[in-house]
Order: C-alpha cells, then sequence, then structure tokens
C-alpha cells in the first residue's frame, strides 16, 4: 500500500497544509498499521474490517503504547481510510464512527517563576554561544514559542522596535506574538554580538542566511539541538526542563498574572479556546491569595 500511502501523504501537505513533522509522523504510523494488517493476511484496503482496525488499537494498548500515541495513529488510519473512500480508491470505510480513544486529562508541566529566575540568572558562557543560548531560553519563555516556531524564525519576522515576532505554527499558520523586557534584550544582544560570529566561522554551503538561530557553523539551529540545550540548562539548577515545559511555565504565569484567556489563546496559536483552557486548572492556589488579599471583606472573623 505504499503509493497509497503517497497519494495520502501528499494530500496531507498539498491540500491540508500538513507540516513535515505530522507527514512523518501519519507515515510511519500508517507503515506500523500496514505491517499489523499483512500479519492478518490483509494487503488490500477492501478486505479491511472494522475488526482488524479493533485489534489494531487492542495491540496499541497491550503494547504499552502512550494514550496521547494511540489517540495520533487512530486519528491516522481513519483520516487515511477516509481519504480512500473520498478519491474512489474503495467503497470500504471500516473506520467509519469509530471513536477516538479517550485520552484522559493530563496537566502540563511547569515550574515556577522562581525556578525559571533561577535557570537564567546562571551563568552563560562567553562568546557568541551563550549570546545564544540566553536568548533561546528568553524567547522560548518570554513568547511561548513551540521549539519549531523557535528554530524557524528569520531575520525578516523579527522587529524589535515594533516588540513584535512573526511566528509560523502549526499547519504554516502565521501569527504575531508580542516579545518585551528582558527576551528583547537578550535577543538584541545575541543579534548584536552573537550571530555574526556564529555565521563567519561555517562554509558557504552549510550558512542560512535567514535563519536568527544559528549553530557553530552558521546554518539554522534544529529541534534536537535546541532541545538537548534547554535540558542542559535546567539540570545545571537541578530541573528537568523541556522547551514545551517553559511554554507551558509562560502561559501559566501569564494567566496567574491576570491574563485574558483569548488574548493568551492568539499568542499561544490554539486553534480552539478548549486547548488553553486547560491551563486555568494547573494551580488555583493564587487565586485564594488574590481573594484574600483583595476582598474587603476576606479576612473579617465571623461574629
Amino acid at each position: 500500500m505504499n503509493d497509497l500511502f503517497d497519494d495520502f501523504t501528499g494530500y496531507l501537505s498539498v491540500e491540508r497544509g500538513a507540516s513535515g513533522n505530522t507527514i512523518v509522523a501519519y507515515r510511519r504510523d500508517l507503515t506500523l498499521y500496514a505491517e499489523f494488517l499483512l500479519a492478518r493476511g490483509k494487503t488490500s484496503p477492501d478486505a479491511i474490517t472494522r475488526d482488524d482496525v479493533g485489534a489494531w488499537v487492542t495491540a496499541l494498548r497491550t503494547s504499552g503504547a502512550a494514550p496521547r500515541t494511540i489517540e495520533r495513529r487512530v486519528a491516522a488510519i481513519k483520516s487515511f481510510h477516509r481519504f480512500l473512500v473520498r478519491e474512489g480508491v474503495t467503497i470500504n470505510h471500516p473506520t467509519a464512527s469509530l471513536p477516538l480513544p479517550r485520552i484522559p486529562d493530563r496537566l502540563p508541566d511547569v515550574v515556577s517563576i522562581d525556578d525559571v529566575d533561577r535557570m537564567l540568572s546562571q551563568p552563560f558562557p562567553d562568546g557568541p554561544a551563550g549570546h545564544r543560548d540566553r536568548a533561546i531560553l528568553e524567547v522560548l519563555y518570554g513568547c511561548g514559542l513551540r521549539v519549531s516556531e523557535l528554530t524557524g524564525l528569520d531575520l525578516r519576522d523579527v522587529d524589535l522596535v515594533q516588540g513584535v515576532l512573526r511566528v509560523f505554527g502549526k499547519g504554516s499558520k502565521e501569527r504575531v506574538v508580542p516579545i518585551a523586557g528582558a527576551a528583547v534584550a537578550a535577543l538584541d544582544e545575541y543579534l548584536a554580538h552573537g550571530r555574526p560570529y556564529l555565521r563567519t566561522k561555517g562554509g558557504s554551503r552549510r550558512q542560512d542566511p535567514d535563519a536568527v538561530f544559528l549553530n557553530v557553523r552558521g546554518g539554522r539551529l534544529t529541534r534536537v539541538t535546541v532541545h538537548a540545550m534547554v535540558r542542559a540548562y535546567g539540570g545545571r539548577v537541578g530541573l528537568a526542563l523541556h522547551p514545551h515545559t517553559l511554554r507551558h511555565s509562560f502561559a501559566t504565569h501569564m494567566l496567574e498574572g491576570g491574563a485574558d484567556l483569548r488574548a493568551l489563546q492568539e499568542m499561544l496559536g490554539h486553534a480552539d479556546i478548549s486547548t488553553t483552557q486547560i491551563y486555568t486548572h494547573v494551580d488555583r492556589s493564587h487565586l485564594r491569595e488574590e481573594y484574600l488579599s483583595t476582598h474587603p471583606r476576606a479576612r473579617l472573623r465571623p461574629v
């Protein structure tokens, strides 16, 4: 079914505007699905039954796959079979009305404001790479970017005078994100005293003249490198950090500071506000503190 997979991933890319990461993940999921079906003697879309699909989901659960992984894989095969029917490849639709597995609510990992301050206050290496690393951490936390959005930034996307970044999120959706304070200062320092020197180190074939964040060869920094860098700086102050932890912490601290939920949704690039609402459940202890400190009768003793 490799040819059908190629047609489907081409449809995802051209017509749905899916990101490269989504296409790679879906192709991997469908390959595993095809291997499972082959073991059951199924090599044609016409021969696949709802029982086959149910057995696939059961196999995923018994293998210990994470709930979100199962959900994505089921979503991939549902979308694939729907595509085959729409394109007239088959009239068989074994995933019709198949519900997505329910994912238990899981609150995002966050770190405290004090922990973020400790991480950002630690000494950074002297030189261009140190300026770059500080800017990356400040921008991830200060703007709530996904790591792919950060590594995808081009120079034309940065306007420090106006205090905005142009960001391309999931599905290449464009949005404008504010940047201010420590994040502006760190990024400005890097652009002036870090990036020019990183760019001059690399060979011409490896350089990326448009990218904001460069590696030591002058090429665009990768997501893998940023993941490793964030883990390393977090580990130095005793924190288990991931780039998404900084994004979650940005959202949580914004809400705790009184940010409007709709505004936060726009800054994070969430298509559905229900995705943003999860941050309202992360830590509500500040609500009682706010109530006790501001309500005129909150501290009166009962008569």
